[in-house]
């Protein structure tokens, strides 16, 4: 707790959105590391069941979340971002009451699409109080995000530690309360008055080519996020001789990196050029990281242990350049007045990577093996390669859009 008190900016909207931030991610600490747990554990769900129902989440949420950064572009931001966190509370609670698969569907479908909306909802806020570099400000909250996951991390491991319905039961509540609670700091925010928007078609992002390839690119780079959280899991037990706390040492030092250099390595990239080098950089980073890893199938086990830690180091500093530069692209080449939607449409690229990411990286590293792995770095290395190309495009588009002329 004192390490997130020490990261808080100075009194006003930026240290309010940190705190919210912080709370919230605590409870989605809880989810990330036992949420798939309490379906299979406390409800008894099979496993295939939990992941076909994922899937179908993750698929509705994806719209969800252009629609309602558009509403937060042309309304007050902060109430449609608090109203998504009460909806994902609500959502929340309901897993306490899920008897079933259809019942399952339900809540895990009305919490996934909530936190989608709400991730669009708040970048207009972000624009509005993040100062003249907005993107510096994202880049320090997904620091103050890794700290809330460890402490909810901590908190799921004595759910599952114990194992019991009820401690499971108190998870998900948890998971609820810290949700709702996020959305106490937005009363404390000023009010976001909505910018003039552009003359013409309302759905911009839509329609904007170039911004579209930029998130589909980034959908494929964002595959990445699951290279340590299921392939490489996966990789520990079934190909490596490394012991089994060989997975919590790579996430506890993915988690250390992200909290002490998030912030530092977005100074640097301060264009959309600067971004688009950043996701070059990001790409070679995670083509050798997933060498690295790969080399570790016939080594003693505490020389695969070694091996893999150093492969959690350098592909963590490829996710520092891919976040920072998407932090950058996605504001940047964004209208000030479509902020939300902007977002929403580049948040589907990351939708996307988390309905497709497990099952790709399953199939080419679990199931392949070895060579699967250096598929997947060629595909890294090949998108931030294409990545520069896309941006200047999209730059030459952002340069001749239309001025705002009047509000919607």
């Amino acid at each position: 707790m004192l390490m997130a008190l020490s990261l808080l900016p100075a009194p006003g909207p930026q240290r309010l959105l940190a705190l919210s931030n912080f709370v919230f991610t605590v409870g989605s600490g809880m989810y990330l590391t036992a949420g798939v747990l309490y379906f299979t554990e406390a409800v008894a769900l099979p496993a295939a069941q939990v992941g076909v129902g994922l899937g179908v989440a993750g698929v509705l949420a994806l719209a969800l979340g252009v629609a309602v950064g558009h509403l937060a572009d042309r309304r007050d931001a902060r109430k449609v971002y608090a109203a998504t966190l009460g909806a994902q509370a609500a959502a929340t609670a309901g897993f306490l009451v899920v008897d079933g698969f259809w019942a399952f569907v339900v809540v895990v479908s009305a919490a996934t699409a909530a936190k989608a909306a709400g991730v669009a909802a708040r970048s207009p806020m972000i624009r509005r109080f993040g100062g003249d570099r907005p993107q510096q400000f994202r880049a320090y909250l997904r620091a103050v995000t890794n700290v809330g996951v460890s402490f909810g991390a901590l908190l799921a491991g004595w759910a599952v530690q114990t194992g019991t319905h009820t401690a499971y039961d108190l998870m998900a509540a948890g998971m609820a309360v810290a949700t709702a609670g996020s959305a106490v700091f937005l009363a404390f925010v000023p009010r976001v008055q909505p910018l003039p928007a552009a003359a013409g078609p309302r759905w911009l992002a839509l329609r904007d080519g170039p911004y579209l390839l930029l998130t589909g690119l980034d959908g494929i780079m964002a595959i990445q996020f699951k290279v340590l959280t299921v392939a490489m899991p996966l990789w520990v037990l079934g190909a490596t001789r490394a012991p089994h706390w060989t997975i919590a040492a790579t996430m506890l030092t993915c988690t250390l990196i992200v909290v002490a250099f998030q912030v530092r390595a977005s100074r640097g990239i301060d264009s959309p050029t600067a971004g688009a080098a950043a996701y070059r950089r990001a790409g070679v980073a995670f083509l050798a990281a997933c060498a690295l890893i790969s080399l570790t199938a016939k080594l003693p086990g505490w020389a695969a242990a070694v091996m893999l830690v150093a492969a959690a180091v350098v592909h963590t500093v490829g996710e520092l350049w891919h976040a920072a530069g998407g932090f950058e692209l996605s504001f940047a080449l964004a209208p000030d007045w479509a902020t939300g939607q902007y977002l929403g449409v580049f948040g589907l690229g990351a939708g996307i990577a988390e309905a497709v990411g497990p099952g790709l990286l399953i199939w080419l590293c679990i199931t392949w093996g070895r060579p699967g792995w250096y598929v997947v770095g060629a595909l890294f290395l090949v998108t931030g390669l294409v990545m520069p190309a896309a941006v200047r495009l999209a730059h030459r588009k952002a340069a001749t859009a239309t001025e705002p002329v009047m509000a919607v």
